[in-house]
């Protein structure tokens, strides 16, 4: 499995950092929906990709949302970094 696909800059930096933190899961579970997005793009009546495609969004949510309360910080350098989001600054 290729993990560095679509960000290999972000995910050589963090390559020393433990890979069960909030960030790596996150960056994990980015690149897995990019990949799982342009699969549905040619296959769109594959519905078991879909749901895992919810339930890869649902965790990444689950996770964000965590990090947003425990650390607002990080959660704002997090998603300015993969561009997920519009940061919410605190």
């Amino acid at each position: 499995m290729v993990k560095n696909l679509f960000l290999p800059g972000f995910s050589q930096e963090k390559k020393e950092e433990n890979p069960g933190s909030v960030e790596f899961q996150v960056l994990n579970f980015t690149n897995k929906i990019r990949r799982l997005t342009s699969h549905l793009k040619l296959h769109r009546k594959d519905y078991l990709s879909q749901r895992g495609l919810r339930k890869i969004l649902g965790k990444r949510q689950r996770l964000l949302s965590y990090l947003s309360k425990k650390n607002g910080i990080r959660y704002n350098k997090l998603i300015n970094q993969l561009d997920i989001r519009e940061s919410q600054i605190r």
